[in-house]
């Protein structure tokens, strides 16, 4: 379908059918890696306060001798605190004049999924198609009534392996429909938001940011509502790296106006990091080992509120990342169906879903995951996350790989903003 400024968008309903959707056949192949390479003072009565004093002044020394250390290893100079003001305002002001219409491709596909739709057939239908989520339809008021992502699937089986029993039911999944999840999500979390979330074209990209923030969500739906028309037009789907990309394009050729994508990452409060280089009060970034079982790694992303853990071996030498996204890898062959989530490993849970599965926009050469180092620069970081489907960068230290933190999509906005 192709609008007055010439932008073809393809629709794809998946609808309740009567026969089973047959899983990919796929070999599973061994996964891809590339190397792109507050305070304050308790007072206490006593020598206790000196002692205080001088580990706080010892700390900071510290910090002051690495952020010279890594300026020095980057090149970079250092900036102002008037010159990194100038930056963001300049970034706020490209957001507040353009608008979400900038981030439909001329041509593009979009996936909706009916609610009469079972959720097995529905999960099979996000891995398929190498999507983490999609909007849902609802044909009975022919409007869209919120969205399916991999938060529901890890939901459902937890949900589903809470009664105890030795297997999962597959009938479960084949007979529940995403229309009766929802109103059981609706029970199990009556705090969240569960009424459709969307922008529309004309929506400026600061706005889109803003709720894409707000709302704690990876994608919202474009909607357009024409004049005297009843059902709505789904554009496109639009997320932080979409946002980023329009950024890179826009400042690419004026680097002057950003001065603060030269500094080193490691110089900036951003990301999520490990003990020792976090800031104090923050809280670290958790890991996760191989030989740990699925059902930990599925509760963590939960609880944390984060969309991906770094997998470690028992040196904290970087090995992998699990991403929520990676939960759907489960309803390639229906292994839901078999083991407890306690008796797969995340080790096993990461041989099922590889690079070379994935269908849907990922990391240059299919890997699935970027690496940078602290001394790397903001400018760097960014570049990279603007890549189609990527939403996250490991940052190891160079000799030893030892995982020190992670940037996110979400980490870079929250500092930008």
């Amino acid at each position: 379908m192709a609008d007055s400024h010439g932008h073809v968008n393809n629709w794809l309903l998946i609808t309740r059918q009567h026969h089973h959707i047959p899983p990919p056949t796929t070999d599973m192949a061994s996964s891809g890696v590339t190397m792109d390479v507050d305070h304050e003072m308790v007072h206490q009565v006593g020598s206790g306060v000196d002692d205080l004093l001088q580990l706080h002044e010892g700390a900071q020394q510290d910090q002051q001798q690495l952020d010279r250390a890594l300026m020095a290893e980057s090149g970079a100079t250092v900036v102002s605190s008037a010159e990194a003001e100038a930056s963001r305002k300049n970034i706020q002001e490209f957001l507040k004049h353009h608008c979400a219409y900038e981030l439909l491709p001329e041509s593009g596909k979009v996936v909706a999924l009916d609610v009469a739709l079972p959720v097995k057939q529905a999960f099979h239908a996000l891995y398929e198609q190498g999507i983490p989520g999609a909007p849902l339809w609802d044909s009975s008021s022919q409007q869209f009534v919120g969205m399916l992502t991999a938060a529901d699937f890890i939901s459902i089986l937890q949900r589903l392996g809470s009664n105890g029993a030795s297997v999962f039911s597959e009938e479960e999944l084949e007979m529940h429909t995403i229309e009766e999840w929802k109103k059981e999500k609706q029970t199990l979390f009556p705090s969240a938001i569960h009424a459709l979330a969307y922008v529309g074209p004309d929506d400026t990209l600061a706005h889109v940011a803003s709720e894409l923030m707000r709302l704690d969500v990876a994608q919202l739906p474009v909607l357009h509502y024409p004049a005297h028309a009843l059902v709505p037009e789904l554009l496109h789907l639009a997320c932080l790296s979409g946002i980023l990309r329009c950024i890179c394009r826009h400042f690419r050729h004026v680097p002057s106006s950003v001065p603060l994508f030269s500094q080193p990452i490691g110089t900036l409060p951003i990301g999520n990091w490990v003990s020792g280089i976090a800031e104090p009060g923050s809280r670290p970034l958790q890991v996760l080992r191989r030989d740990e079982p699925l059902s930990r790694a599925l509760a963590l992303l939960l609880e944390a509120r984060v969309s991906a853990l770094p997998v470690v071996d028992e040196n904290g030498v970087f090995q992998d990342v699990y991403a929520r996204g990676d939960i759907t890898a489960l309803a390639r062959d229906s292994t839901y169906t078999r083991p407890q989530l306690n008796d797969m490993t995340v080790s096993q849970a990461l041989q099922m879903g590889t690079a070379q599965d994935w269908q849907g926009p990922g990391p240059i050469n299919g890997s699935r995951y970027l690496m940078c180092l602290r001394s790397d620069s903001l400018r760097y970081v960014i570049e990279r996350l603007a890549l189609p489907g990527v939403r996250r960068l490991i940052c190891i230290e160079a000799g030893s790989r030892q995982v020190e933190g992670i940037i996110t999509l979400r980490d870079v906005f929250q500092f930008l903003l």
